[in-house]
C-alpha cells in the first residue's frame, strides 16, 4: 500500500535510516479540497478584479478573504472547520504551501530584477528615490508611537516593529506597477522607466531592512553592531551574488537543457534558502537573490527567458494565488480590527510617500501633472507589502491587526494607482513619454 497512516520505514533490515509518514486518505483528499476551493475563489475574483481594470492581486486576497472569520467562517464556522481545520496538521500542509507561494513569487521577483540606470534620467531617479523612499521613512518615524500599542507583536520588540512600521509607509510593487503599465500599454516609456528603476532599488533598500527586521526579532537582541553586520552581509551577498554570476555567464552560453536549467535553478533555490538562513538570511531574500543569480548566469538568452516564464506561469497559476488566498483568508474585518486606525494609518502612508515625492520633483523641470503620477504610482504596494505583511505576521513583529491594515493598504493603494494611471492615460496618451515642460 503506497499511502499509510502509520511511518513508512526504509533502510536495511534491523536498521532504519529514514522514517516517512504520510496523512490518511481522508485527510489528503481534505487538503485538496481546501486547495481546491482557495485556488477557485482566488482565480474568480482575480477575473473580477482584470474585468474592472483593477489589479489581480486584490481579487485573489479577496478570494480567500470569503472563506475567512469576515464571511463564510463567520457564518458557518463549522463547515469551514470542516474544510480548513479537519485535521490538526493541516495548518502546517496548507502553511507550506503558503511558503511556497512566497518563495517562487520573490524567485521570480528576483529573476525579472533590473539594475540598468538611464544616465540622462539620473537626476529624476534620485529625486523619486529620496522622495518616495528616505523621506517617508525618516517622516514616518514619529508616527510609529501613535500606532505601536495596537500594531505591535508578541515578540514586543521595539526597534523591528519600527523597522516594519517605516518599511509599510514607503514600499512599491515592481509586478503590480509593471502589469498595469503593460495593460495600458505604456512599457518602456520615459516614465515607466523611471518608476521601474526606482522600484528595483527601494525594493532592494527595503528588504535588507526586513531581513534586519525579523534577525533582531528571532534574537530578541538590539546590538548595533550586529545590526551592521546583517546589513553588511545580506548587501555583500547581493554583490557577491552580481559577480559570481558574471563569472558563471562566460561558461553558460546557453548551452543548459531545459530540463537541466529546472533542476539545477531549484537546487540552487534550495540550497541558498536552507545555506542562507543559518546565517540569518531570511528565506524570503534569499529566494529573491536566488532568482537574481539566475537571471544574470543566463543574460541575453532568450531561451531561459522563456524557460522562467514557463515557471512563472505555472507558480502564479498554483502557488501564488494559493499564497496570496491564505493571506485573505487570515484577514478578520469584525474581530481585532480598527477601521479609525486603518484610515488613519493608510492616510498617513499615502500622503508621506506622495508628499516626499512631489517635494523632491519640485527641484526638477517635469510637467506638474507628471509630478503627481509619480507620486501617485509609487504608492502603489501590491505583492512587496503583501510580503511585508506575512512575514512580519509570522516572525511575531506585528499584531494580527497590523497585518490586516498592512494587506488594506496595499489592496486600496494598489487600487486607486491604477485607476489613476489610466485616467491619466485617457486624457492625455503622451503623458508618459513626454515628462518635462
Amino acid at each position: 500500500m503506497l499511502l499509510s497512516e502509520e511511518p513508512v520505514k526504509y533502510g536495511q533490515k534491523g536498521a532504519v535510516n529514514v522514517t516517512l509518514q504520510t496523512l490518511s486518505e481522508h485527510e489528503i483528499i481534505v487538503t485538496f479540497l481546501a486547495l481546491a476551493l482557495l485556488l477557485a475563489g482566488a482565480y474568480l475574483c482575480g477575473k473580477l478584479m482584470e474585468a474592472i481594470k483593477a489589479p489581480k492581486v486584490v481579487g485573489e486576497i479577496t478570494g480567500g478573504l470569503l472563506f475567512g472569520g469576515t464571511f463564510l467562517y463567520h457564518f458557518f464556522p463549522a463547515q469551514m472547520e470542516s474544510v480548513f481545520l479537519a485535521y490538526p496538521e493541516e495548518g502546517k500542509v496548507l502553511n507550506l504551501f503558503y511558503q511556497l507561494g512566497l518563495v517562487f513569487l520573490m524567485f521570480s521577483s528576483g529573476f525579472n530584477t533590473r539594475i540598468d540606470v538611464d544616465r540622462k534620467n539620473m537626476r529624476i531617479i534620485g529625486c523619486v528615490f529620496t522622495g518616495a523612499t528616505v523621506l517617508p521613512m525618516l517622516a514616518g518615524i514619529p508616527f510609529a508611537g501613535l500606532f505601536q500599542e495596537a500594531f505591535i507583536g508578541e515578540r514586543g520588540n521595539n526597534i523591528s516593529f519600527l523597522l516594519v512600521f517605516v518599511i509599510g509607509v514607503a514600499i512599491t510593487s515592481i509586478p503590480v506597477i509593471s502589469k498595469i503599465f503593460f495593460d495600458m500599454g505604456v512599457m518602456n516609456t520615459a516614465f515607466t522607466n523611471t518608476v521601474l528603476t526606482v522600484s528595483t532599488f527601494q525594493d532592494l533598500c527595503l528588504w535588507i531592512m526586513l531581513n534586519v527586521a525579523t534577525r533582531m526579532a528571532t534574537t530578541g537582541e538590539v546590538n548595533l553592531p550586529d545590526m551592521l553586520l546583517v546589513i553588511a552581509f545580506t548587501l555583500g551577498m547581493f554583490v557577491i551574488a552580481k559577480l559570481a554570476a558574471d563569472h558563471l555567464h562566460r561558461g553558460y552560453q546557453g548551452r543548459v537543457k531545459a530540463t537541466d536549467f529546472y533542476t539545477v535553478s531549484f537546487t540552487a533555490l534550495l540550497l541558498f534558502s536552507a545555506a542562507l538562513y543559518g546565517a540569518g538570511i531570511n528565506i524570503m531574500y534569499s529566494a529573491f537573490l536566488t532568482g537574481y543569480i539566475v537571471k544574470a548566469i543566463s543574460q541575453n538568452d532568450p531561451e531561459a527567458e522563456g524557460r522562467m516564464e514557463a515557471v512563472a506561469n505555472f507558480s502564479f497559476s498554483l502557488f501564488v494565488p494559493i499564497y496570496f488566498a491564505l493571506v485573505g483568508i487570515q484577514l478578520n474585518l469584525i474581530h481585532n480590527f480598527s477601521l479609525g486606525r486603518f484610515l488613519l494609518f493608510f492616510v498617513i502612508a499615502f500622503g508621506l510617500e506622495a508628499a516626499g515625492t512631489v517635494l523632491m520633483l519640485l527641484f526638477t523641470n517635469l510637467k506638474k501633472q507628471v509630478i503627481v503620477n509619480f507620486a501617485v504610482t509609487m504608492n502603489a504596494r501590491g505583492g512587496p507589502g503583501i510580503v511585508l505583511a506575512t512575514v512580519a505576521y509570522s516572525y511575531q513583529i506585528i499584531s494580527v491587526e497590523f497585518f490586516t491594515v498592512l494587506i488594506l493598504t496595499t489592496m486600496l493603494s494598489s487600487l486607486i494607482a491604477g485607476y489613476w494611471l489610466r485616467y491619466q492615460q485617457k486624457k492625455d496618451d503622451t503623458i508618459f513619454t513626454d515628462l518635462t515642460k
